[in-house]
């Protein structure tokens, strides 16, 4: 069993996209829009298979507590602690927020936490 995608509610689909194909090397789908529902979104394909949709509404108050279910956070794996020093300094010098590391933590886990341009939560692991 594998986890086929994950999806996400975003207020910018095109911020959004670049920011992942940017920093992830993330390649997109071409913008997908069903006008009568109001609802367009990207498919995202990693190198390793993953893929994320990033999805918008029209008709979604993205600030009411009703709208605003989601994820934890995803964690990309990088490969090595000197990727994960990298993306966490460039990521920091273009104005992201750090919310913790590069560390170690208690379960062995080489990480540093993001927030993305939304304020969800990106995790970079070894």
């Amino acid at each position: 069993m594998k986890i086929e995608h994950i999806a996400i509610w975003v207020k910018d689909l095109e911020q959004m996209r670049t920011f992942y194909e940017t920093y992830f090397e993330a390649q997109a789908n071409d913008l997908y829009h069903n006008p009568i529902k109001g609802f367009s979104s990207y498919f995202l394909h990693f190198n390793s298979g993953a893929r994320l949709e990033l999805m918008h509404r029209t008709d979604i108050d993205h600030e009411a507590p009703r709208d605003r279910f989601g994820y934890a956070h995803i964690a990309f794996s990088l490969g090595s602690r000197f990727a994960v020093d990298q993306l966490t300094n460039r990521l920091e010098q273009d104005g992201y927020t750090r919310l913790d590391g590069p560390r170690l933590t208690g379960d062995s886990y080489y990480e540093s936490v993001f927030l993305d341009p939304e304020g969800l939560t990106i995790e970079l692991t070894v």
